[in-house]
């Protein structure tokens, strides 16, 4: 019996956080050419959103958005963001699976081989 309650609450438990996942926004294209549709960035030049805190991710669009962080390309992206898309992007991109950073321990120091 003990077994069936522990099963149940862990079933319920998967549901809950199924049902409270975020929907994929339609701004998510706004971000996706760089920062890719789940966060995990197209080159490496760019940072990936996925996996890092919502609160991180909406205080730096908002940044961007009022000039206090500067960068002509995030500025120009954010220009079209209301206050509710940069919190449905922030819980997006901070539910999405992290990738781990694995080093290329071949790649030459400065650019240079």
């Amino acid at each position: 019996m003990k077994k069936i309650v522990l099963a149940a609450l862990g079933l319920a438990a998967v549901a809950t956080a199924h049902a409270d996942a975020p929907a994929k926004p339609d701004k998510v294209i706004v971000c996706a050419a760089c920062h890719g549709e789940n966060g995990i960035a197209t080159q490496p030049m760019y940072p990936n959103l996925a996996g890092q805190q919502d609160t991180y991710i909406e205080h730096a669009l908002h940044a961007y958005k009022s000039g206090e962080r500067k960068n002509p390309i995030m500025s120009g992206q954010v220009t079209g963001l209301s206050d509710a898309d940069i919190k449905q992007l922030a819980a997006w991109f901070s539910q999405q699976p992290a990738k781990d950073y694995v080093p290329d321990i071949d790649a030459p120091v400065g650019g240079k081989k």
